[in-house]
């Protein structure tokens, strides 16, 4: 917060330097300058507020990410008790420090058994790039360096950068940068899209053998790994039917593919599981995480390797041929140990899965499960998105879904609410620190909204 003497600066002097040096994420970023982007300045619990004193509740924790919410003391306080200690070294020179390994003791306990080592980054985009080669360098060890293709799906998400683009299935991010060698993609599990006349359960198995027909097509010896969220995020939220999972675990095991969960939006609790793979009950070979490893605080992420990828690099591998400057960071461990603890001790996961989760969920199938402009919800813990829809019946889409969910979005900001639009779904996901009065205020303005966007469209 700026000093209550010091004059305040107006929005408007703000956003004329905001346009002077920034281009923002995902947006044009001319028309971005003509409007004008908020000033957010300070957050609390699950409540932002921007420069000219508006309140907004969070309803999608940053980024998927403060799970937390704002202005936890305990993380602050941990942030600047390390820095007082030891504010930075590295995991190069032979050396290491006790808040990684803090870290990496707490971090294990809490995964399943068969986890057993971590390698640190900055962000979930650093994590899916760190994958591609620890992947490819576990084939080579083993005397296959021919196994590199890692295989993707179509609006999957993986992160910004040249090679986690390539890895997501978002086509126009590939059209900025291009592509790289040796990545294929096969179609998303979201049935209501493309599902057809076929049950979900019966799409859930179609979805999943593209997998096993691509690997024949590509050549098992010639594939390294299958990478996806277990729940799609930034592609809308998608969460793919029952049968899916199992039958892609079955084909991975079948075809010596590891398989690659990215628990970046997943992870630490969202679901309320550990980790979202558990929710769906498969058994990923690696995980990627970032995000709800801080609850946002600070930067950090990393990659998980199970015990058969780590023992091989370990034993066999010789030099790891990988670091990175701030991998380990000891400020960004201490804040990730005084997170998860607090995860942990306040039962804040078990409570996502056995109050708020469920709580959130009958709320939004009560209030929008017979909207005209709602065809399904879907979501678990405290995950959901809307799916907006022109004909229930024949789940036909509305041909400028973007537009119309876009502004669903913008009149949830007139309400006071901050909720995602992704093609035509509407997406949260609140703080795992949000109670019933919180969630009660995040449905009941989104319903405004959504009733807001279908009288303006005619629906309603």
């Amino acid at each position: 917060m700026t000093d209550k003497n010091i004059p305040q600066r107006e929005t408007s002097d703000f956003q004329a330097a905001d346009a002077a040096h920034h281009i923002h994420a995902f947006l044009d970023q001319k028309a971005l300058n003509a409007e004008g982007p908020r000033v957010m300045v300070r957050g609390e619990g699950l409540y932002l507020w921007d420069n000219d004193g508006n309140r907004y509740l969070d309803g999608m924790s940053g980024l998927w990410c403060t799970q937390l919410g704002y202005g936890r003391k305990d993380l602050t306080a941990a942030a600047a008790a390390q820095m007082d200690q030891l504010s930075y070294y590295n995991m190069f020179f032979h050396t290491t420090h006790p808040a990684v390994i803090e870290l990496s003791e707490l971090l294990f306990s809490l995964l399943p058994s068969h986890y057993s080592h971590a390698i640190y980054t900055n962000s979930g985009s650093e994590s899916n790039e760190v994958l591609i080669r620890t992947v490819r360098r576990y084939w080579q060890i083993l005397g296959k360096p021919q196994k590199k293709i890692m295989i993707g799906r179509w609006n999957g998400y993986h992160g910004s950068t040249l090679a986690a683009t390539a890895l997501g299935g978002m086509k126009f991010m590939h059209e900025m940068g291009g592509m790289i060698p040796d990545i294929a993609h096969i179609d998303e599990p979201y049935w209501f899209a493309h599902g057809g006349d076929l049950t979900p359960a019966e799409f859930g198995l179609r979805a999943a053998r593209q997998l096993e027909e691509k690997i024949l097509e590509l050549g098992a010896e010639n594939v390294a790994g299958f990478i996806a969220e277990p729940f799609q995020g930034a592609g809308g939220m998608i969460f793919p039917p029952e049968t899916y999972w199992p039958e892609i675990q079955r084909i991975c095991r079948k075809y010596d593919v590891l398989l690659c969960a990215d628990e970046v939006i997943g992870g630490f609790g969202r679901t309320g599981e550990w980790m979202a793979h558990q929710h769906f009950g498969f058994e990923p070979d690696t995980l990627s995480i970032a995000k709800g490893l801080t609850s946002g605080y600070i930067p950090m992420g990393g990659l998980v390797l199970s015990k058969r990828i780590a023992e091989v690099l370990v034993e066999q591998g010789g030099v790891f041929a990988h670091g990175l400057t701030y991998s380990g960071h000891p400020v960004a461990a201490a804040v990730a140990v005084a997170n998860l603890k607090a995860l942990r001790d306040e039962g804040i996961v078990t409570q996502v899965k056995n109050e708020t989760g469920p709580y959130l969920q009958q709320c939004l199938r009560e209030v929008f499960g017979n909207h005209p402009l709602v065809g399904d919800v879907q979501g678990a813990g405290l995950v959901a998105a809307l799916q907006f829809v022109e004909d229930k019946a024949t789940r036909k889409r509305f041909d400028n879904e973007n537009d119309i969910a876009w502004r669903c979005r913008t009149i949830g900001f007139e309400e006071g609410v901050i909720i995602r639009s992704t093609l035509g779904r509407m997406i949260m996901a609140p703080a795992l620190v949000a109670g019933r009065a919180e969630i009660d205020e995040l449905v009941d303005k989104t319903r405004i909204a959504v009733d807001r966007t279908a009288k303006e469209i005619g629906v309603l």
